[in-house]
């Protein structure tokens, strides 16, 4: 586990120190002015004049930075610029890196667990939703794991492969969506997918899901799979709701809100082809791990 305030204690203040060390002298200050002016000892300030203290080059080569140093060097050297001025000239670089920027993108590096989380952290107020965005993408994942382990699904792909996605409860677009990148596909007889889930991983199912999910906001997860009249019989047999749809939904997924619009959403939505549409089924549910179990119980 990595806090983001690693990050700038270990990569941002030493960078901007040196920066600021350099940009000082360069204005002629001596290197006991400038300890003064950054709160630190003079060795220290021969260190970062010297070059013995690392910088990150993504935050040195960031314009947002170079203007800021500028700024402050100006600042102090014309003696205009209080020092809890330039604090704040400072923390504003850091909540912008923070945003999306280069402060981030070290965090993930350094906690690579962060990636495709599309996480605001630093940015959120309280009560975020940092955490259902991890246990959105933990269930999609028990899902994909359980898919690939059911015995019937590879045969059950369709040939533009099949997805399982998930939304956040506050689901408004694609970014709100965890999907497996690429998809899941069909290998010498065995279910393989091409990444773990992100967020924003798949627009056509989330499209769709999201559609579904503005007739009923208790539809949450989707998977789709090749339409045949066997699933059909079993999801049926197994008290399963279905409902047939027009082929061109899949081209236009928008419509199929207005579709559903006044009725309750079945639990299995399909269409059986057009010319240059492949028939597809989509199955939906509350959660992308409990389709999976449900989907390997009817295909075994």
């Amino acid at each position: 586990m990595r806090f983001p305030e690693e990050i700038v204690a270990s990569h941002f203040v030493p960078t901007v120190r040196a920066l600021l060390a350099r940009a000082l002298e360069a204005r002629g200050m001596n290197q006991t002015e400038i300890a003064q002016h950054l709160g630190v000892s003079q060795t220290a300030v021969s260190k970062y004049l010297l070059a013995r203290v690392a910088i990150e080059p993504t935050f040195a080569g960031d314009p947002r930075l170079k203007d800021a140093v500028e700024r402050v060097a100006a600042g102090f050297a014309e003696s205009r610029l209080a020092p809890i001025e330039a604090l704040a000239v400072f923390a504003d670089v850091v909540r912008a890196f923070e945003n999306r920027g280069p402060i981030c993108a070290l965090h993930e590096e350094a906690m690579p667990a962060l990636k495709g989380l599309g996480c605001d952290l630093c940015v959120r107020p309280p009560g975020g939703h940092l955490l259902e965005e991890q246990s959105v993408l933990a269930d999609v994942r028990e899902a994909v794991r359980t898919l690939e382990a059911a015995p019937g699904f590879a045969a059950a792909i369709p040939h533009v492969g099949s997805n399982v996605a998930m939304t956040l409860a506050r689901a408004r677009d694609a970014a709100d969506v965890a999907a497996v990148p690429g998809g899941l596909f069909e290998m010498r007889g065995r279910v393989r997918s091409a990444a773990p889930p992100e967020f924003g991983a798949s627009k056509h199912v989330s499209e769709i899901l999201l559609a579904i999910r503005r007739a009923d906001p208790a539809r949450r997860a989707c998977v789709n799979l090749a339409t045949t009249d066997a699933f059909l019989e079993a999801a049926r047999g197994a008290g399963l709701t279905t409902r047939e749809i027009p082929a061109t939904v899949d081209r236009a997924p928008a419509r199929l809100a207005d579709l559903l619009g006044g009725r309750p959403v079945p639990d299995v939505l399909y269409h059986r082809g057009d010319f240059g549409i492949e028939p597809i089924t989509y199955m939906v549910g509350p959660s992308a791990s409990g389709l999976a179990h449900t989907l390997a119980r009817l295909l075994a």
